[in-house]
């Protein structure tokens, strides 16, 4: 990017901000309902935003009732106020049932204790009955006003001044039973609650051959159930939006006997908690446990999660949506008018986007009407395409057809990783190798990346043979980062022996280059002129094509929890600065929103080039910082961010330039960033993306029967990824011109206009583009493009 382009870039930001002042504006922020981690995350954004927009912004402790209450349950909050609170799970301003708000009554006193402090903007983070109450409050606002000036309780002057009440509402809800977004706050830490405990279960099941019937949470939504089943590679799963066929009982002791005959040694059954039959009646654990012991004589053992999956602290991706929600909130309250009807700030793909709140709440209420009236088919497509997907893999994945029953299709499909290893792609080779072998595919395995395919080390690979592969971090088959130019003869010469009539490629950037090499080579081989797509797959999250790579979000979750343990170090030995090196090559993705994650006082990075200037003002802004009662500091760097300040550098000049302020301290996170255990998003996104990539596949080949077929368009090699809100295939000879080749990166990156969002948080002066469309968005109907939504 050339210096006439970044300030082309801060004029169009200044011009953003310019218009959104919240001078003389108070916003009240309450959480209510089900408290979920990352609700402190979007409670300290909507704050620092607010701040820093020049508003007031008060604490409206406990919900509705502090509402209804008032007294010293509505404090105005400052900016230190919400320090040290990301990482906190559960909501520091409380949250309770109140019935009280419930009446009109109830409501009257709550509209007096908001017009006393001039609170006129509603920020409200809950379930779809909190934003319900918020949005009849809001209808009734003026309404309520008349009646407190009758009573005398309010005078007419304030009437006028304080005349329209402005609602947004952000869902926080682990179970993600929202309609309209794609991920609730909280939702994604409650799989890693889930996840830890299946794969600590998983271990000792394995040790004893024992079956488990996990109950997790989900009264009225099976999304966590279904998720976790799909993470693990359940046997079976129970859900209230899809009940189980007439006859499951043998069925599901059939499908248990045949997998332990796999020599499988363990079972794991997840039940949500609201799981029924098609007759609506109840499904409960011990239920299913008594069968199991009934039929098949299992030692069957019974864990019920509870309110392990509400605790703990947030995940990285709920940190990030929180603050992104939070942020959002606040530019919507600025921007409304009396006409603006109350909105939701939603997920979609990975753009922040509003809704109709009333809308979003009547379409979550059909869910359920669809349940009630036993229309299950329609309740699972009411919950939007993502559930409906997340099923349909699900059931492609858990259920093996018998091999006569499967039609041959005489086609082979190989799976190669290539690059460094990425944890969740493991779990992408098990969805790609069972889904080819439902679609009557011959599925080989390559070991050891292009090298080992120019060797020969390809073997066939069966349905069992990926059992349990979900949860095991790094590469199974192996990988090296070493192209395929020099070895392209040997290539097709094991093309042509194995006859494989397509080819999978797992990988980063090093996948990337290969295909392109594999592409420029089909004139002279032949044997490469077949199907060929590439899943992005590495922690730097730098392959063009994709906003997201597998593996990206569990090196995030690594960076935050480290971030997190340095940051409380910090605090005790106060004044301690620590500057700590993120992976990422030229790509500061990691560096960027481990930052936001773990909030960070700056994020060093290569995309937005900083000289000596940048780091002085970084300096004195720790040393300002030092002075309030938040005394640490952390600095992210990414590793090839600048040549020349290098983390050393920056460490020695922080050092000296803090003398007497503060100390400092370094930290090179390293590999440990590539290495753990997949998370559960991880997990989930390699499972289905692969299983798009196979279907794919599947699709190409039978457009081209007989063996003659020779594929040589630029749409047979392709790459596979999440572009703003659709999964797309893209050709890499298209990608060519995206791409940076001497960074390895795209050059353009969706990421960066988040950069701001992290900087304002840290208090610094950054101007922040408001959302993609600071419009109300219509609820997404479904259309032919491909849900992102994971």
């Amino acid at each position: 990017m050339d210096d006439e382009d970044v300030a082309n870039r801060k004029v169009s930001f200044r011009k953003c901000l310019e218009h959104l002042s919240g001078a003389g504006k108070a916003i009240g922020v309450l959480t209510s309902g089900g408290d979920a981690q990352g609700m402190n995350a979007a409670v300290r954004a909507v704050v620092r935003m607010g701040i820093y927009v020049g508003a007031k912004v008060y604490f409206i402790y406990e919900g509705y009732q502090g509402m209804v209450d008032g007294g010293r349950n509505i404090v105005e909050a400052s900016w230190e106020s919400v320090s040290s609170i990301l990482q906190v799970g559960g909501t520091i301003i409380g949250s309770a049932r109140c019935k009280a708000f419930r009446t009109r009554e109830g409501r009257l006193r709550a509209a007096h204790n908001l017009v006393q402090r001039g609170i006129t903007n509603l920020c409200v983070i809950g379930g779809d009955g909190s934003l319900t109450g918020a949005n009849i409050f809001r209808k009734e606002w003026s309404g309520l006003l008349e009646e407190l000036a009758q009573n005398g309780e309010i005078d007419k002057e304030q009437v006028q001044k304080h005349a329209y009440l402005n609602v947004v509402g952000m869902v926080g809800s682990i179970d993600n039973d929202f309609c309209g977004t794609d991920m609730t706050i909280g939702t994604d830490s409650a799989l890693h609650r889930i996840i830890e405990v299946v794969d600590a279960i998983m271990t000792t099941a394995q040790s004893h051959q024992r079956t488990f019937v996990l109950e997790v949470m989900g009264r009225h939504c099976g999304y966590l159930a279904l998720v976790s089943a799909l993470a693990c590679g359940a046997d079976w799963v129970f859900l209230p939006e899809s009940p189980p066929e007439e006859g499951w009982q043998e069925n599901m002791c059939i499908k248990l006997s045949e997998n332990r005959a796999r020599k499988k040694r363990l079972n794991i059954i997840i039940v949500a908690e609201g799981a029924i039959d098609t007759q609506n009646k109840p499904i409960t654990s011990e239920q299913i446990k008594e069968l199991v012991v009934k039929q098949l004589g299992y030692d069957t053992r019974v864990t019920i999660l509870g309110h392990v999956q509400r605790g703990g602290t947030p995940s990285a991706f709920d940190r990030i949506l929180a603050s992104r929600m939070g942020v959002e909130a606040v530019v919507a309250l600025l921007q409304a008018t009396p006409e603006t009807p109350a909105c939701v700030v939603s997920l979609s793909g990975n753009q922040a986007v509003r809704l109709p709140l009333v809308e979003c709440v009547q379409m979550t209420q059909d869910v359920q009407r669809a349940m009630d009236e036993r229309r299950f088919k329609d309740a699972v497509r009411l919950r939007g395409r993502s559930f409906e997907s997340n099923l349909n893999t699900y059931k492609r994945l858990a259920i093996k057809l018998p091999d006569d029953q499967i039609v041959k299709s005489n086609c082979t499909v190989a799976i190669i990783n290539v690059g460094a290893p990425a944890a969740g792609m493991n779990a992408a080779v098990r969805s790609a190798v069972r889904v080819g072998i439902a679609d009557g595919h011959k599925m080989l395995a390559i070991y050891d990346g292009f090298e080992g395919f120019a060797k020969g080390q390809i073997k066939e690979i069966g349905w069992g043979d990926v059992g349990g592969w979900t949860g095991q971090g790094g590469s199974i088959l192996g990988t090296k980062r070493t192209l395929p130019g020099k070895s392209l003869e040997d290539i097709a010469i094991q093309m042509r022996k194995h006859s494989i009539n397509a080819l999978l490629i797992i990988g980063g950037f090093e996948a990337y280059l290969g295909l392109l090499e594999l592409s420029a080579a089909r004139d002279k081989y032949e044997e490469l002129c077949v199907p060929m797509v590439m899943v992005p797959a590495t922690v730097s999250n730098n392959v063009p094509g994709s906003d997201f790579s597998i593996g990206a979000d569990t090196a995030l979750n690594t960076i935050t929890d480290t971030c997190d343990r340095i940051k409380q170090s910090a605090s005790g030995t106060k004044r301690r600065v620590f500057i700590i090196e993120t992976m990422g090559g030229y790509c500061g993705y990691l560096a960027n929103m481990g930052g936001l994650a773990a909030g960070a006082d700056a994020a060093y990075i290569f995309e937005e080039p900083f000289d000596i200037r940048d780091l002085q003002s970084n300096v004195e802004h720790l040393t300002e910082k030092m002075k309030t009662t938040i005394q640490r500091g952390l600095v992210l760097r990414n590793e090839s961010c600048s040549e020349n300040y290098t983390t050393d550098f920056i460490y020695q000049l922080y050092s000296e330039e803090g003398k007497g302020v503060f100390d400092c301290r370094k930290n090179v996170l390293g590999h440990m960033q590539q290495g753990g255990a997949p998370s559960p998003f991880d997990r989930n996104f390699g499972t289905k993306i692969s299983a798009r990539a196979m279907q794919w596949i599947s699709t190409k080949l039978k457009e081209a029967p007989g063996k003659g077929r020779r594929f040589m368009s630029d749409d047979s090699i392709c790459v596979l990824g999440i572009s703003k809100r659709n999964l797309l295939f893209q050709p890499v000879a298209q990608l060519r011109q995206e791409t940076d080749f001497e960074h390895r990166i795209p050059k353009e990156q969706w990421w960066l206009k988040l950069r701001p969002l992290m900087k304002i948080l840290a208090k610094y002066k950054a101007s922040y583009e408001v959302s993609d469309s600071n419009q109300l968005e219509p609820m997404p109907h479904r259309g032919h493009e491909e849900p992102a939504a994971i």
